[in-house]
């Protein structure tokens, strides 16, 4: 799945572009050492960590594309790494159990 096609599912704004973005799982979780234990590649990450510190979790983990939940707002110092590293973000309205459901045919994310 593309960044776009995730954004359109959730309806949501996409505020870093990963054009070359494959998602083929999803992890859910807040806790960014959770997220570097279990997390694979090829994921996307759903959360509300809207810190710079959630893109080098991100380059380590591979992760491809961050939702940010709740309308969580972007730092521009993560706008500014997201770019650097690869890394697609984008924000919805929606919660992390809502976005979860929405992209529940991707499969769960493991490492």
């Amino acid at each position: 799945m593309t960044l776009k096609e995730i954004a359109t599912r959730l309806d949501a704004t996409v505020v870093v572009d990963n054009p070359d973005a494959a998602v083929t799982a999803a992890y859910t979780s807040d806790l960014l050492s959770d997220v570097m234990g279990h997390c694979g590649d090829e994921s996307v990450l759903i959360t509300i960590q809207n810190h710079l510190n959630a893109i080098a979790v991100c380059t380590l983990a591979g992760i491809e594309v961050i939702v940010l939940c709740h309308n969580r707002p972007v730092p521009d110092d993560m706008k500014a790494a997201a770019e650097r590293e690869g890394v697609g973000i984008m924000t919805t309205a929606l919660s992390q159990f809502a976005v979860s459901v929405k992209l529940a045919d991707l499969r769960p994310s493991t490492r």
